[in-house]
This record gives C-alpha cells, sequence and structure tokens, in this order.
C-alpha cells in the first residue's frame, strides 16, 4: 500500500510513501516595487516594454525628452523596476548621409527607432591608432554611442558591419561604395526625424504590451480623463486574468477641483488611485528645482504604492522632496476629498512638510462582496500580494496531484504555510483554508474556502482628557 509520509517521518508498515514539497523552481517570489510607464519620447523602441531596472539610465534608452520624466518621476517613488513602453504610431527615423574621400555620397546612417531627438556623426581617425577609425554619434554635446572600425579599403563596409550590433543605428551602403574611403567629418547633423503621433489607440496598444508582464502598479503620461477611463478599464480586465495591479491618475490644477474630485468619485474602484492636488515644487535628486503636476505626481505615487511593504501604510508619510505644496486645499475640501470622493490628498504635517494625508483610493461605496478594508491602498496591496502568492503556489500542483483527500490536504497545507508566512510578516492577523463544504469535490474540480482577517495600520487615534477642579490627588 503507498500512502504519505511527513518530512523525518518513519512508517511501521512496509510499502511506498509519497510526499510532496515545492522544488527550487517554485521559490516563493513577492512581487514588489514594479511600476508600468505608458510615456512619449523623442527616440528609443516604440510600442514595446523595456525593462529598466532603478539604478539604470533611462536617457540612454529614451533621451530625457517628452514625457520620459514619468519614469523619473516613478524611480524617485521608490519603483525597482520600470516596465517602459514608450507609446505612439508613425514618425520617421532620423539620418544623416556620410560621404567618401572623393566628395561622393558613399554611405547612409539611420536612427533605428523614429523621433526628432537631435544626433550628429563625427568620423575620424582613432587618436590612439592610426590604423582604426571612429564613429561618434552625439545627441546635443554628449557622446551618445561610439563605433570603432578598421581604416583604409573598405572601411565603408566595416562601418556599416559595425553598426550592425548597434540597438540605436544602422548604416546601409550606397551602390558602388563598397571600397571607398570615408571623409572625415565633425558632428554632421541627422535630419528628418519625427515624432510618432499619440492616440487613444495608442495607450490601448501600450496596456496590451504591458500584460505580458506582472507589476503591481501602472500610470500614464496624460491628464485625459479619457485616458484615465481606458486605464481603470484595463486594470479592471486584467484583475478578471489574475494580474493585480493598481494604477495611479491626476489631472493639473488648472482643471477645475470640483472636476477633478468627480472623475475621481466616478471610478469608484479599488484598483483606481486619483492625486487631488499635485501641483508641487520638488527637489530633484540632480539638485535641480521643478514644478510637477498631473501626471508627473501620479507617476512619483505609482512608485512609493509599488515600492511600499504590505505591511505599510503610506498615510502621513512624508515626502521630502516635496519643497512646496502649490494647492493647498482648506479642512472642509480635504474632508470632502476623502470621505465622499476617494481622493488621495497632500496636506502638511507640523513641521510644515508635504505628506500624503490618507492612502485611499477610490472606492466609495463597496459591492456587495466587499469590504471596506478595499478602500485602503495597504490592504488592497496586502490581500493582492496574499492572493498571488496563493494563487503561483496553488497553480503549480495543477495536474500534479490526485484531486483526492491527500491531494486536497496538500492544497490546503500550501495555502495555510503562505498565510502563516505572511501572519510573520506582520501583514496578516490569521489565514485558516479548507475545503468547501458547500461545492463538494468532484471529477477534475475543488473547491477552497480562505478566510483571511488582514492587517491595518493605526490612522486614528482618540484621546480622551479628563480633569478636576480640586488640586488635590
Amino acid at each position: 500500500m503507498a500512502g504519505t509520509f511527513i518530512l523525518g517521518e518513519t512508517k511501521v508498515r512496509p510499502g511506498t510513501y509519497y510526499n510532496i514539497q515545492k522544488g527550487d523552481d517554485l521559490e516563493e517570489v513577492i512581487l514588489e516595487g514594479v511600476t508600468a510607464v505608458l510615456f512619449r519620447a523623442d527616440f528609443g523602441p516604440l510600442n514595446t516594454i523595456v525593462e529598466l531596472e532603478a539604478g539604470e539610465s533611462y536617457e540612454e534608452v529614451f533621451g530625457n525628452g517628452l514625457t520620459t520624466d514619468a519614469i523619473r518621476e516613478a524611480v524617485e517613488g521608490g519603483a525597482k523596476t520600470v516596465l517602459a513602453c514608450r507609446i505612439g504610431n508613425g514618425g520617421a527615423p532620423a539620418k544623416v548621409t556620410l560621404n567618401d574621400a572623393d566628395g561622393e555620397e558613399a554611405a547612409v546612417i539611420s536612427a533605428r527607432h523614429p523621433g526628432d531627438k537631435e544626433f550628429s556623426v563625427s568620423i575620424r581617425e582613432k587618436l590612439s591608432d592610426a590604423s582604426r577609425k571612429e564613429c561618434i554619434i552625439y545627441s546635443g554635446t554628449q557622446e551618445f554611442e561610439k563605433k570603432e572600425f578598421e581604416s583604409g579599403e573598405g572601411e565603408t563596409q566595416k562601418l556599416v558591419t559595425a553598426l550592425e550590433s548597434s540597438e540605436n543605428f544602422c548604416a546601409e551602403l550606397k551602390e558602388g561604395k563598397e571600397n571607398a574611403l570615408l571623409a572625415t567629418v565633425s558632428q554632421e547633423p541627422f535630419t528628418g526625424g519625427s515624432n510618432p503621433q499619440v492616440t487613444a489607440a495608442d495607450y490601448s496598444n501600450g496596456f496590451v504590451q504591458a500584460e505580458a508582464h506582472e507589476f503591481n502598479t501602472i500610470c500614464v503620461d496624460t491628464e485625459d480623463h479619457e485616458i484615465h477611463l481606458l486605464l481603470a478599464a484595463f486594470v479592471n480586465r486584467i484583475f478578471e486574468t489574475g494580474l493585480l495591479a493598481q494604477a495611479v491618475v491626476a489631472e493639473k490644477h488648472t482643471t477645475d477641483l470640483e472636476t477633478r474630485q468627480n472623475h475621481a468619485a466616478a471610478f469608484n474602484n479599488e484598483k483606481m488611485n486619483y492625486v487631488l492636488n499635485a501641483h508641487m515644487k520638488e527637489l530633484g535628486r540632480d539638485g535641480q528645482e521643478r514644478e510637477i503636476d498631473g501626471y508627473q505626481t501620479a507617476a512619483r505615487l505609482a512608485g512609493m504604492i509599488g515600492a511600499i511593504p504590505s505591511n505599510q501604510s503610506l498615510t502621513h508619510s512624508v515626502i521630502d522632496s516635496f519643497t512646496e505644496m502649490l494647492e493647498k486645499l482648506t479642512n472642509t475640501q480635504m474632508v470632502q476629498a476623502e470621505k465622499e470622493k476617494g481622493c488621495i490628498v497632500f496636506s502638511h504635517n507640523k513641521e510644515k512638510k508635504v505628506w500624503i494625508d490618507s492612502a485611499i483610493n477610490t472606492l466609495i461605496t463597496p459591492s456587495e462582496n466587499q469590504d471596506n478594508g478595499w478602500k485602503k491602498i495597504r490592504r488592497v496591496k496586502t490581500r493582492f500580494e496574499l492572493m498571488r502568492r496563493i494563487n503561483a503556489a496553488v497553480d503549480a500542483l495543477v495536474g500534479k496531484i490526485d484531486n483526492d483527500k491527500n491531494g486536497r490536504s496538500t492544497i490546503v497545507s500550501r495555502i495555510q504555510d503562505i498565510g502563516k508566512s505572511m501572519v510573520e510578516e506582520s501583514k496578516l492577523n490569521a489565514l485558516e483554508a479548507s475545503e468547501s463544504t458547500a461545492y463538494p469535490a468532484d471529477v477534475d474540480s475543488a473547491w477552497f474556502d480562505i478566510n483571511v482577517i488582514d492587517k491595518d495600520s493605526m490612522e486614528r487615534i482618540y484621546l480622551t482628557y479628563t480633569f478636576q477642579f480640586s488640586t488635590n490627588e
């Protein structure tokens, strides 16, 4: 007979016993600090996800034009990984024609991506080695890319070959110029580059690109409410497929305050976070003070929400780099915005530093299957993390265990282990998993109930003072 055994257990009767353990390839990974950003740029890969770690320079891939600052703000907010997606359609790549030593056209260098980013090229002999030449491409006055190739007969072809490994540029020979010598040029400008157009369909396409990845938060580079509605529809849709993410949006201070609040309230969605008073002065890591508003502040919050551990709250979190709040709200406005409209509001602490007044999302009226915990960013993060971890662990067992008592006990045990871990991580108070009593297992299907008590932060402290007139103790 066969049966299960517990690791370290010695059976009395002879037989075959089995134990199911989680292999190394199923090691639990807590997704934290991953933010997807959709933006416009004047260079870089188009309509594809480029994964950037926080320490990497996005400028080397996309430059710093147009709305690439959304990436900067997400990283400033704490994003460890940015899923960067430059969106748009059309546009044209910039080009420059190189002449040979006789002044005739010999080769054309083209950007691999469309955009009007200003480039120039220099072709020169390498200072330390006269047998080699350098092709240096500049962005403004900064060196953007350099390739070396052997000088002499056939150097035009060698330049083409050298640029084949470039992710940013390529070269094409003019007919009959395979053996030509290239003329020396100094910062010859590229011409003809134009930026892609951006429509609502391009944002939708960007969402599709992001859908192939897992992320905690997502933001866009626009204050257009129609695009925000598309984003809300996207996070709702991917939720149904098991991708658990929150979106962050904001509009500029020039949009009427009541309109902004009504836009926030209309979402009524635990996956949508709306920053109400987003107009700030910010001191960047580069030492430059700048004004930010709308999508920039939303990107900052997206980085913060994505990065904060689910056992912590952003309520009353100070943002030190916000040096001045340029749209201050009254107490009455803040109470209304938070209670009735589901807005994230910035206020001042007693040291006059800018902080998040209350870390809430736009859910105002929970549905029948939701409690009020879904209104809070911390608890949504905790619940999404729990669901992501359990879903991954259980999905790894699909088709690998029998639908019998032992197999279902394995599922329950796996869920209980995750619950225990999250209790130890101060993310849950308790978790209890069991087979469903309402839906008995049959054929290849099994149902389970998971009862969870998650944690919250102490955010409202009430002090009652009692004084007496008599001075005697």
